[in-house]
């Protein structure tokens, strides 16, 4: 199984900063140069876009050969990543550059996975290899690797194998920041504590709507970071305005398009992490989520089309929760959800019920949340659910999905649908 570790390099001294910044940018500038050919080429029809000049005499020196490798290869994904995105006729552009010298480039390498090491411990630290001239320069022995401070506590401290680093300049936290693959052998990983089941609406207003066969439901709600979202892409839209003819972006709009993507990313993490986690105290097996196809056949529009695709990311929030899930031994399935927001849990009626903002009505006289309902309804379409559900836990993104003061609500009428139906 693989995963991601995530951890802030610090360096040690002013001058490992200073050679770890000069890395990172020829890193930068090697990227532009191979790229740059291979626009070139693609753009001449008697060209080869994978024939490129031998860069490692130029750069070899300051960023060491395997690394210049390691650089190539990425550019080469993206460009393999790129021509299958334009079969299936979903390219947006050709692969860009890191920035440039006049507006500065993104300071970004990959480091081979022989060429790094890690320590975990009281003082953590990573030592990555640099080019012989970088040495010589900042007094570095012949077999000696810059070392560098790592702070945070990765998830996985033990693996089986590491794969390629990449450490960049986060300019938004202002800090170096690196990504460690790994791999993990599937014993060390949890396993469900029961057999119970869950299903999960997934929307925008509310993020994920959950019940399960144990009577809790979780409710998430996106209001709040669709609105920041939203103001982000209105002051980029803004700045885009502003620009010169002939230009297309800036430093500031590629900063706030990376802001915009890290916040939506992080809260994406947090929400798998903590449902995740939520879901194995409960003894859930298996969790069902539904089709993306159905929520935009059903609520198709362009507001509803923004919120699915551009600020949640439907099927990026998927694949990072199956991830999850997939540590804990849970399994996730995708089935049809079609008309579970739009039946009524008393009648069964589709066409006569009626959704204002998170209520669903119903003239036979149900009244209740309508997503949880929705959750509900395609629980029941899978497994047989005989508890009664318990009150709503409602979470808001304060970085870590807390508890929400809704969830203490005296009146919980228009939550719970339990409490609903009784009602009635």
């Amino acid at each position: 199984m693989k995963r991601t570790n995530t951890f802030d390099v610090v360096s040690q001294s002013h001058a490992d900063e200073e050679l770890l910044r000069r890395l990172l940018d020829a890193s930068a500038a090697l990227w532009n140069e191979i790229n740059y050919e291979r626009r070139e080429n693609y753009a001449d029809p008697d060209a080869d876009v994978w024939d490129i000049s031998e860069y490692r005499g130029r750069y070899g020196g300051v960023l060491g050969a395997s690394t210049v490798q390691q650089i190539e290869r990425k550019n080469r994904e993206v460009w393999r990543s790129f021509f299958a995105l334009q079969k299936k006729g979903e390219a947006n552009g050709k692969p860009g550059f890191w920035g440039n010298a006049e507006d500065d480039r993104e300071l970004r390498t990959y480091i081979r996975n022989t060429s790094y090491s890690v320590e975990w411990g009281e003082y953590s630290r990573l030592e990555i290899l640099v080019g012989q001239d970088l040495k010589d320069e900042y007094g570095l022995g012949h077999r000696e690797r810059l070392r560098l401070e790592v702070r945070g506590d990765p998830n996985w401290k033990q693996y089986d194998k590491q794969g390629r680093l990449e450490l960049f300049w986060d300019e938004q936290a202002q800090t170096f920041r690196a990504f460690q693959p790994v791999t993990i052998d599937n014993p060390r990983l949890a396993h469900p504590l029961a057999d119970e089941t869950a299903a999960l609406d997934i929307g925008a207003n509310n993020l994920v709507a959950c019940t399960t066969t144990t009577g809790t439901q979780l409710l998430y709600e996106g209001r709040d970071l669709f609105e920041r979202f939203r103001e982000t892409t209105r002051e980029i839209a803004r700045l885009q305005s502003l620009l010169d003819d002939g230009r297309y972006s800036s430093h500031r709009i590629r900063s706030l398009y990376r802001s915009r993507t890290r916040r939506r990313d992080h809260a994406q993490d947090a929400l798998a992490r903590d449902l995740i986690e939520r879901l194995h105290a409960e003894g859930v097996s298996t969790v069902y989520v539904g089709a993306l196809t159905d929520v935009l056949d059903t609520h198709w529009s362009v507001r509803a089309n923004e919120k699915t695709h551009n600020f949640w990311a439907f099927r990026a929030f998927i694949k990072r929760l199956a991830c999850t899930a997939e540590e804990y031994g849970i399994s996730v399935e995708i089935r049809s959800e079609a008309w579970t927001s739009q039946e009524c849990p008393n009648c069964g009626s589709t066409d006569r019920t009626t959704r204002h903002r998170d209520t669903l009505t119903c003239p036979c006289g149900f009244e209740s949340h309508a997503d949880l309902t929705a959750s509900e309804t395609f629980l029941r379409r899978q497994t047989t659910v005989t508890r009664p559900m318990a009150r709503p836990v409602c979470l808001k993104d304060d970085h870590t999905w807390s508890e929400s003061p809704r969830s203490h609500r005296p009146n919980e009428e228009h939550t719970n649908p339990q409490v609903a139906s009784v009602g009635r």
